[in-house]
């Protein structure tokens, strides 16, 4: 799946889509992102010593995991994260690496979702996790509770 067939699934635009490419094989997500250098969330984290926050690698994996739920996604609905679990940063990803994904669903109780994922460098882990989302009403998502 390329970028823009991504756009027709995924709700993120321009700078939060962090993804360039995912393949669905089987019941899991394999998506890939190459770090250029200049992307926004380099810029101070850390000066003259880029590293990918945490954060966006999670977030990179939850954008991968979303393309195994695309028969439930609409554009009337969007994937919120529920919770991060078991996280564990092993190596640093940097500007000129291709990071890596491998994610599955490892259970449904629809409207929600929980998935694992991990990712790599080359054969170097760099993050793994557990996680949920709800997908839920675009509308709703906006709604202070």
């Amino acid at each position: 799946m390329t970028r823009d067939e991504l756009l027709s699934i995924l709700p993120h635009r321009d700078n939060m889509l962090l993804i360039d490419s995912v393949e669905h094989i089987g019941d899991t997500a394999i998506g890939s992102l190459y770090i250029r250098g200049d992307e926004w969330f380099l810029k101070g984290h850390f000066p003259n010593h880029p590293i990918v926050p945490g954060v966006i690698l999670c977030e990179i994996l939850a954008q991968s995991a979303c393309i195994l739920l695309k028969d439930v996604m609409t554009k009337e609905k969007l994937p919120m994260y529920t919770g991060l679990n078991n996280v564990r940063f092993k190596s640093p990803v940097v500007p000129g690496d291709i990071f890596k994904t491998k994610c599955s669903i490892t259970r449904a109780k629809p409207p929600f979702y929980y998935a694992k994922g991990r990712g790599y460098v080359g054969d170097r882990l760099c993050v793994e996790a557990e996680f949920s989302f709800v997908i839920m009403e675009r509308e709703a998502c906006f709604q202070r509770y």
